[in-house]
């Protein structure tokens, strides 16, 4: 009995309301009030807080909530297990990745990696490093890829490579005479960045601080591939991790410069998933993949 109600106690609470449980399982929300109450009256303790509309967790709610969350999680792990012992190659790995490190090297090796396993399905969300680790602690990603560490408890970090901010900008340009560039510099100089919410545009701003400067991009786009083109069309210049451009870097149509900075010099690139969740099966194999690929791609 417990395993339904704290079914209906989980939807409810990650959904945020029973409303909205009841129209994902299909079942009145009058009944999952009941399995609700019945689970409160089984553990002696409440669960949500009442007289709200949205769900609000207690904290003995939140402790039965990371309960059947890691049950959910051990489960996905045995059927890998199991899939690994029948020697099926099925199973599903969720990827979030910043769009910063799309490009053709880490595309290959998720294409190479598919064709190897070709029953096994991939989905890869790109999003900003925040919301990376939002869904990797709500268990919507196996692995995600962030721009520098986290502080959060509950992520584990598994492999942390350097890949400091640089400045990307088309052989011709007047930077690339430069052997590195000052954020200073930069002041004078036609930008294309992305917008506010992005790691790299949290740690240009502390850059800017301690130079005393301020940066106005000509052009802010969330598109790497854009800011990419406009680089190497001599149009701007723009700021990533080298990771964000190898191969126009080996094929010479971007050339990329160091941002003189303590901090940005020490930016690094990270692999992470939940602590607690154990990954199997497909998703530790391509994660150790991604390990090796972004220690050589350092």
């Amino acid at each position: 009995m417990w395993d339904n109600a704290l079914h209906y106690f989980y939807e409810a609470a990650t959904l945020g309301s029973m409303r909205l449980a009841s129209d994902k399982i299909g079942v009145a929300t009058s009944s999952i009030s009941r399995q609700i109450a019945q689970l409160e009256q089984d553990m002696g303790v409440a669960l949500i807080e009442r007289g709200r509309r949205s769900i609000r967790l207690t904290e003995a709610g939140r402790l039965a909530f990371e309960f059947h969350r890691n049950q959910l999680a051990d489960r996905e792990t045995l059927l890998n297990q199991l899939q690994e012992l029948r020697e099926v190659k099925t199973g599903r790995v969720d990827l979030a990745i910043g769009e910063g490190f799309f490009g053709p090297p880490l595309i290959e090796t998720i294409d190479g990696f598919q064709r190897r396993n070709p029953g096994i399905a991939i989905a890869v969300a790109s999003s900003s490093s925040a919301e990376i680790v939002r869904m990797v602690l709500d268990d919507e990603a196996h692995v995600g890829m962030i721009l520098n560490t986290t502080t959060e408890p509950k992520i584990r970090t598994r492999a942390v490579v350097e890949q400091p901010l640089m400045v990307l900008c088309s052989p011709r340009h007047a930077l690339a005479a430069r052997e590195a560039v000052t954020i200073a510099e930069l002041q004078d100089t036609d930008l294309c960045l992305p917008p506010r919410g992005f790691s790299i545009i949290a740690a240009l701003a502390e850059a800017q601080k301690r130079a005393h400067v301020w940066l106005e991009p000509m052009l802010v786009t969330t598109s790497i591939q854009m800011m990419r083109e406009i680089a190497k069309a001599g149009r701007a210049v723009t700021v990533l991790p080298r990771i964000s451009a190898l191969a126009e870097l080996d094929q010479g149509t971007l050339v990329a410069r160091p941002l003189l900075d303590d901090a940005i010099e020490h930016t690094t690139v990270s692999l992470i998933h939940r602590l607690g969740r154990q990954l199997e099966g497909a998703p530790a194999r391509l994660l150790a993949i991604l390990e090796a690929k972004l220690k050589s791609w350092s």
